[in-house]
């Protein structure tokens, strides 16, 4: 009976497994953002006069958007350690806003998986976009918002015209991100209820045909199995 149950669990599990490599996002480390110069010294600082001087004499777009050894600009680095001076100034004087980093994850991406809502309000301020396929799972900010329960910053993205219904590598969108790879609690529950009030399918299902009403039952999600009933999800 043990060894059923185990089973069981490990079969539920397997998906969850899939999705969470040991480093799915990779900051800078400190020895990197030490041996930092230029741009990617003072984005990580937040060094706002060496940041103006540096760009007073008008790099062009190789500086601006110089990559260090993981793929990452000035501004991914600016984002990455909170610095929204440094993403402001950075903006103005032309770099761009929606470049990959090695693991394809953009500005936007990661400021909604960090769960930083004023720096990821800076960024769609300043013309950044919430709709780019990002990261290896060919998904979006909004399904990386969804999984996390980061429920401020999924609103934000439906406000900017995220992709709603967009499905992943993994045949998931960020509506079923929300149940498989939540706990069901609050956090959940209100990621799950922003997508709903969007307009978010209830219909698209699974690679394996289940609907989010079944996954959310599968998983005794009561919470959420009652929002989805409510909002006519099919079963």
């Amino acid at each position: 009976m043990a060894h059923r149950k185990l089973l069981s669990w490990v079969l539920l599990a397997a998906p969850l497994l899939l999705v969470l490599p040991a480093q799915a996002q990779v900051p800078p480390t400190a020895s990197e953002v030490a041996a930092y110069q230029g741009l990617h010294a003072a984005a990580a600082r937040g060094d706002v006069p060496a940041l103006q001087r540096l760009l007073a004499a008008q790099p062009g777009p190789g500086t601006l958007n110089a990559r260090d050894a993981h793929g990452r600009t000035p501004l991914h680095v600016a984002t990455f350690a909170r610095q929204r001076e440094a993403v402001r100034l950075l903006a103005q004087a032309g770099a761009a806003l929606d470049l990959l980093e090695n693991d394809r994850y953009d500005a936007v991406t990661i400021a909604a998986v960090a769960d930083d809502e004023d720096t990821l309000r800076l960024l769609l301020q300043l013309g950044a976009s919430a709709r780019q396929v990002t990261n290896r799972y060919d998904g979006t900010a909004l399904i990386a918002a969804a999984h996390l329960g980061h429920a401020g910053v999924v609103r934000q993205l439906i406000a900017a015209g995220a992709p709603l219904d967009h499905v992943n590598n993994l045949y998931w969108t960020a509506l079923i991100e929300s149940i498989v790879l939540g706990d069901g609690g609050p956090r959940h529950q209100a990621t799950l209820q922003a997508l709903l009030e969007a307009g978010a399918s209830t219909r698209l299902a699974d690679r394996h045909g289940n609907t989010p009403l079944q996954l959310a039952r599968q998983r005794h999600y009561a919470a959420m199995v009652q929002m989805l009933e409510q909002a006519g999800a099919p079963p």
